[in-house]
C-alpha cells in the first residue's frame, strides 16, 4: 500500500481521483489559473533560476511568460564567464534588464531559488548555496538527488528556509515545447509531481503548486522528494533510458542473427519501440498493444514477455537497492569528479547507430514498421517489471504510471524517434547519461544470457501465470484513469 496522497490548497482547485483503488488529489492546471500565481507566490518578488542545462531554460522561460504583467521577476543565475550566458541572452535574459546575474548574487537576492544545476554541482556547492539564501526564502528542486545524497552522508539543510520540489515528468525541451503548444491549446504541458520537504513559512505547499501551475502542468500530483529521487533516478536507469538502450542493442543483434539485414533489424527493434509500440501504449495502454496482435503473434509475445520479465526485474531490484542506499548517488558524484580527466564518449559512432541514421532518413520504410511481437514482449516486460518493483517499494500509482510508462511514451520516446536513441543517451542530463552507460549494458547482457535462450522453450504453467498477471494487472485501470490526465495534444518534436 502506498502512502496517503491527498492534500488541500487554499488557492488552486483540487480534484480527488481514484487510481488503482486509491484516492489521490491532483491540481488540474490551465492558463486560466495564471492570475492566481501572485497569491501562491505571496511575498515573493524574485524567482532565481540557477543553471542553464536541460530544465532551467524551459522553467525560466515558462515562469517568465506565466508571470508576465505581475511584479514578480524571474532572474537566471550563472557562474561568471559561463559558456551558457549567450544561450540565456538569446532567450531574453540579460544583465541590462536585471534578469541575468552571477549565481550567488541571484541566490542571495531571490525569495524563491530554483536550483537546476547538475546534480554533481549541487552536491559540491550546496553549503555555499545554502549560506547565500535569505532566511525565510524557499529552495526549489526539480529532482531529489541532493536530498538523497545529504541523507546518505548524514547532513541536513538549514532549518530557516522552505524546501520544495516540483518535478516535471519529462525532459526540459518537452516542458518548453508543450508549454508553447499550450498558447493555443489550453491544457498542453507536462505533468508534474510536487513535494514539500520543509515548511518553515507555512506557505511551502502553495508556492510549490504555483510553481507547477506556472510551468504549464495540466495536472500536478503529490509525492515526497525521497520517493521522487528513488523513482526518478531508478526510472532513467531502467525503462526510460538505460533499459531501453540495453533492449534495443540486444534485439538488434538478435534480429541480425535471425538473418535480417542491418536496416530491418533496426526497424524491428528501435523503430518498433519508438514508433508503433509507444504510440499504441500512449493512446490505448499496454493491453492495447497485446490486443492488436494476431493470435500467432500473441503466442510470440507471451513467450518473450515471460522469458524477459524476471531477468529484468532481478536487475532492477539490485538497481533500486543501490539508489536507496545512496551508493548509486555517491557513484554519480565520484564520476562527476573524474569527468574532466575521463570525459564520457558518445555512442553514436557504432555500426548500429550509423545504421540508424540511414533508417531515420527513409520515412517510407519507417512508416511501414509495425509492432514486432518479440520487441513488444521484451519492452513491455521491462515496463511491467519496473511497475511491480516500484509498487513493492510503496510508490503511488500516479508516480509509477508517470515514471514507468507515460514519461517514456509521451516525452522521451518521441524524441528518440525523431533524433535517435543514441542521441538521447548522449544528450540527456549527466546523471542520466552516467546511469544509462552503467546499467544499459547490464540489461543487454541479462536479456542475452537469461531471456533469449528461453524464447523457444515450452510454455509452462509458471509462464502462463506470468502472462495472466500482466493481462489482469491493476496498471491497466490505472492507465485508463491517468490517461485522461495526459496533455491535450501530442508533443511536437520538429527540429
Amino acid at each position: 500500500m502506498a502512502d496517503a496522497n491527498t492534500f488541500e490548497s487554499k488557492i488552486f482547485p483540487t480534484k480527488e481521483i481514484n487510481i488503482g483503488g486509491e484516492i489521490e488529489t491532483v491540481v488540474p492546471g490551465g492558463r486560466n489559473l495564471f492570475e492566481q500565481l501572485p497569491k501562491s507566490f505571496k511575498g515573493i518578488k524574485q524567482i532565481g533560476v540557477i543553471g542553464w542545462s536541460s530544465q532551467a531554460p524551459a522553467q525560466a522561460q515558462n515562469l517568465r511568460d506565466s508571470l508576465d504583467g505581475t511584479d514578480i521577476k524571474v532572474v537566471v543565475g550563472l557562474r561568471n564567464n559561463s559558456h551558457s550566458i549567450p544561450s540565456a541572452e538569446a532567450a531574453g535574459f540579460n544583465s541590462k534588464n536585471g534578469t541575468l546575474g552571477e549565481m550567488y548574487k541571484v541566490i542571495s537576492e531571490s525569495d524563491l531559488t530554483l536550483l537546476l544545476i547538475a546534480d554533481g554541482a549541487q552536491v559540491d556547492n550546496w553549503e555555499k548555496i545554502s549560506e547565500a539564501m535569505k532566511p525565510g526564502s524557499c529552495l526549489g528542486l526539480s529532482h531529489g538527488f541532493l536530498v538523497g545524497y545529504l541523507k546518505s552522508i548524514g547532513k541536513k539543510f538549514r532549518t530557516d528556509i522552505d524546501i520544495i520540489g516540483v518535478c516535471p515528468k519529462g525532459m526540459g525541451p518537452s516542458v518548453r515545447r508543450l508549454y508553447e503548444q499550450g498558447r493555443t491549446i489550453n491544457g498542453a504541458g507536462i505533468n508534474n509531481s510536487f513535494a514539500v520537504q520543509q515548511d518553515y513559512t507555512g506557505n511551502a505547499r502553495e508556492i510549490a503548486l504555483g510553481w507547477s501551475v506556472g510551468l504549464g502542468a495540466p495536472f500536478t500530483f503529490q509525492t515526497t522528494l525521497e520517493k521522487e529521487y528513488r523513482s526518478d533516478i531508478f526510472g532513467e536507469r531502467a525503462i526510460l533510458l538505460g533499459a531501453v538502450h540495453g533492449i534495443v542493442e540486444v534485439l538488434y543483434r538478435y534480429f541480425r542473427d535471425s538473418d535480417m539485414s542491418d536496416e530491418e533489424a533496426y526497424l524491428q527493434s528501435v523503430e518498433s519501440i519508438t514508433g508503433p509500440i509507444s504510440h499504441t501504449i500512449s493512446k490505448l495502454g499496454l493491453n492495447g498493444v497485446y490486443s492488436g496482435l494476431s493470435d500467432d503473434k500473441k503466442e510470440i509475445f507471451d513467450r518473450t514477455y515471460s522469458a524477459t520479465y524476471f531477468p529484468m526485474q532481478k536487475l532492477m531490484a539490485e538497481m533500486y537497492d543501490e539508489i536507496s542506499s545512496g551508493r548509486e548517488l555517491g557513484g554519480v558524484v565520484d564520476a562527476n569528479h573524474r569527468m574532466e580527466q575521463y570525459p564520457m564518449a558518445e555512442i553514436t559512432n557504432t555500426p548500429m547507430w550509423k545504421t540508424g541514421e540511414k533508417v531515420r532518413s527513409d520515412t517510407g520504410k519507417r512508416s511501414k514498421v509495425g509492432v514486432n511481437p518479440v520487441t513488444a514482449g521484451v519492452y513491455i516486460a521491462g515496463m511491467m517489471a519496473q511497475v511491480d518493483l516500484l509498487r513493492s517499494k510503496g510508490h503511488a500509482w500516479s508516480e509509477i504510471a508517470n515514471e514507468s510508462i507515460i514519461e517514456a511514451v509521451d516525452s522521451l520516446n518521441p524524441y528518440m524517434a525523431a533524433r535517435g536513441v543514441a542521441y538521447m543517451i548522449d544528450n540527456c542530463s549527466t546523471t542520466a547519461r552516467l546511469g544509462a552507460r552503467k546499467w544499459g549494458p547490464q540489461f543487454d547482457h541479462r536479456i542475452m544470457q537469461e531471456a533469449i535462450p528461453k524464447f523457444g522453450d515450452p510454455f509452462t504453467a509458471e509462464d502462463k501465470d506470468r502472462v495472466d498477471d500482466f493481462r489482469e494487472h491493476t496498471i491497466h485501470s490505472v492507465m485508463e484513469t491517468v490517461g485522461k490526465l495526459r496533455p491535450s495534444v501530442d508533443i511536437s518534436v520538429a527540429a
